[in-house]
Formats: structure tokens, C-alpha cells, sequence
């Protein structure tokens, strides 16, 4: 079976200005690799209509799942739900369950929801919440995309609530081997092991300490044998122990 596909979509200014350290893209690697979704791309576009549509578009007809992350807040420059609307040719307006969930996040319930607040009821017609525990403002799932918030820890937990209700494929398992070996003698023979191996990613990363250079090199794959048959391979070619 081949494993779903995903890609990434980091909607911001505060992102591109290096304001902001983006942390979401690393966790939500980490978490499809462990359910078996190929994570392939990551977008970082600016607070832009034509370029959140463009690249929301552009993604979802290419990839089993789009994750976005940002601009779904109270404020002018929030503009994620309303261009993920745009793009799937839909309306978006304020909707009762969602009014109804943020309100229990204020201790005066409904009469706290301002006009600020209120733009985070706003959901395209068609679509499945996903669920905040943290601050309640719910993201929401329409088509193959999924919109949550930029705010790491809500980020996580909309996650949480939303992974499960996906198709996974067979998780990624990987194995390190290090040698104290500069990258550019590894080379010719990893390739040789990387043309013996070509379902797996086979991966080369330079390192230096006190004692000079050295190269860890890196195996990915489904497969848990042919990942130690490349392992115990590279070992053997460059005499680890």
C-alpha cells in the first residue's frame, strides 16, 4: 500500500518577517511520520488573499491532506478561512455550533462575543469543525484540508482531536550509523548502497567535533528488515563496529 501524502501550508507575515519561529511544521512532521502520512511539502506564504488561495489550490489538488497553520485569529490581518473559502468556491459566515462552543470559553458566555471574537465563528459552508480545547475558537476540516491555529500549543491539540479521524499507512522507521568519516569520502560508496536500496531514503549528514569531521548517515523507510539490511550494509562498507 502506498502511504497518503500530505503537505504543509504556514500562513503568516509574523513568520516570513522572522518574528515568529515557526514549530509547527516540525511537530506535525513528526506525528504523520508515526501514523504512516508522507509529509512531501511545506509552503510559507504571507498574509496575502491571492497567494493563500493560489497555494491552498495548488496543494490540494496535489496532495491527500493540506495542514494549515495561522491566521484563523480575531484580528484584520486573520484572513485564512475566509481565502480557504475563496479557494473552494464557497460562503463563509458566522455558524451556531461554532458561536455556541467559543462562547463557553467567556464566563458571560454569548453576550462576550464581540465583533473580534466573532470572526473566529466563521466557517465555509460545507465544513467539519476541529476541535480547541485550549481557547475553544474551533479550526475546521473542508475537503482535504484542515485549518488550524498558528499558536503551537492550540496547533497540537486540534491535532490531537484530528489525526485519529484520518487513514494512515505503515509508519516510517529509521536507523542511524555514525562515522567519523568527512561527508566527501562517504559519498561514492553510499551511492553505490543508495542504488542497491531505492525504496528507502538514504541520507548523509556532516557533522564536526574536537576530533574533525565525520558523517551520520541516515535510513528511512517502511520496511523495518531492508531498513537494518541498509544499516548493517553501510556498517560493513565503512568498517563500523
Amino acid at each position: 500500500m502506498t502511504n497518503p501524502t500530505a503537505a504543509m501550508l504556514v500562513i503568516g507575515d509574523e513568520i516570513l518577517s522572522g518574528r515568529t519561529r515557526d514549530a509547527n511544521m516540525y511537530h506535525l512532521a513528526g506525528r504523520l511520520t508515526e501514523m504512516g502520512i508522507d509529509l512531501k511539502e511545506v509552503r510559507v506564504v504571507s498574509d496575502d488573499a491571492s497567494e493563500i488561495v493560489d497555494a491552498v489550490n495548488g496543494l490540494r489538488s496535489k496532495f491527500d491532506h493540506v495542514f494549515t497553520s495561522g491566521g484563523i485569529g480575531p484580528t484584520h490581518d486573520d484572513i485564512t478561512a475566509d481565502n480557504v473559502a475563496a479557494a473552494f468556491g464557497v460562503p463563509i459566515g458566522p455558524r451556531q455550533d461554532a458561536i455556541d462552543i467559543l462562547a463557553t470559553n467567556y464566563p458571560g458566555g454569548h453576550t462576550e462575543l464581540n465583533a473580534a471574537r466573532m470572526r473566529m465563528t466563521r466557517i465555509p459552508e460545507g465544513a467539519v469543525l476541529i476541535d480547541n480545547p485550549i481557547s475553544k475558537a474551533p479550526g475546521f476540516t473542508i475537503g482535504n484540508v484542515h485549518v488550524m491555529a498558528g499558536v503551537p500549543k492550540i496547533f497540537e491539540v486540534m491535532l490531537d482531536g484530528l489525526l485519529p479521524k484520518l487513514t494512515g499507512g505503515d509508519p516510517v522507521v529509521s536507523e542511524s550509523v555514525r562515522l567519523n568519516i568527512p561527508e566527501g569520502d562517504v559519498a561514492g560508496p553510499l551511492g553505490l548502497i543508495a542504488d542497491a536500496f531505492p525504496t528507502l531514503s538514504i541520507g548523509s549528514y556532516p557533522f564536526s567535533n574536537s576530533e574533525g569531521y565525520g558523517t551520520n548517515i541516515v535510513m528511512r523507510g517502511t520496511r523495518a528488515s531492508l531498513v537494518a539490511e541498509a544499516a548493517e550494509k553501510v556498517r560493513e562498507t565503512f568498517d563500523v563496529d
